[in-house]
């Protein structure tokens, strides 16, 4: 069966380690533009993957997560005012230890239950096939536990390097975890594309580095109006990953 056509879309622990300096170079989004106007095409020299949702079939149910740690009424109010989405980790860390001690508990076990049912997500091995045969970096950031990152290169035998999770702080959408992989790979942020199926962790972390951003919905939430006007949109958009590969080799320079 031949693969759906691409559904692209344009849209205009703490590191100790030094990041290269963003101030000097040219964003993502004006290499996409550079590229569209036929002059050259953006070298691409890592993919760096979100993990819940982008590499695993999603089957942690957030809104019950947040219903669960913020109750019914915070948990309205807070979702009206994050249009993009709530950030429950950092919406917790104003909290007293003992409320915030129970909301980890309670995030943790949501956790753990989407541990039992981990999958891989259709196109993930396809796709990292791709990059290893390109010789394009393949690095992984998620807010989950390491256990679950851990899980993941167990059970389906396909490794991130680096591989950062909850424990690096500050987590998505701060951008430092994707400049901390760029300085480990010594490639300018601007090389690297962020893959996520969130708007406000990974495409907001990509776009706050200077990366590509490539968002993944599978459903279309994102083509609602509600999204419309959300601070960081991507520069790509797609409903599977297999989708991911006719963009890389359509719109990016992938010489090793």
């Amino acid at each position: 069966m031949p693969l759906p056509l691409p559904r692209v879309l344009f849209f205009g622990f703490r590191s100790t380690r030094s990041f290269p300096s963003m101030s000097s170079l040219p964003s993502a989004s004006a290499c996409t533009a550079a590229a569209e106007g036929g002059r050259y095409k953006a070298r691409l020299r890592g993919v760096v993957f979100d993990m819940d949702g982008t590499l695993t079939v999603p089957v942690i149910d957030f809104p019950a997560m947040y219903r669960s740690v913020l109750g019914e009424e915070e948990y309205l109010a807070v979702k009206s005012k994050n249009p993009s989405g709530i950030d429950i980790l950092n919406h917790i860390e104003c909290w007293s230890p003992e409320k915030r001690r129970r909301a980890y508990e309670i995030i943790a076990d949501f956790e753990r239950q989407g541990l039992d049912r981990l999958q891989i997500m259709p196109g993930a091995s396809e796709l990292c096939d791709f990059l290893d045969r390109r010789k394009i970096r393949r690095g992984l950031i998620t807010r989950n536990v390491k256990a679950a990152v851990d899980l993941f290169h167990c059970r389906f035998g396909i490794t991130f390097a680096p591989a950062l999770s909850r424990e690096f702080r500050p987590y998505k959408p701060d951008p430092a975890p994707l400049l901390h992989i760029c300085s480990t790979w010594e490639v300018q942020s601007n090389e690297v594309m962020m893959i996520g199926d969130s708007l406000k962790d990974d495409v907001a972390c990509g776009k706050r580095a200077g990366a590509f951003t490539c968002l993944l919905d599978e459903t279309g939430r994102y083509d609602s109006p509600e999204y419309a006007k959300v601070e960081f949109k991507p520069d790509y958009k797609v409903s599977s990953l297999a989708e991911i590969l006719s963009i890389l080799e359509e719109n990016f320079d992938l010489t090793p």
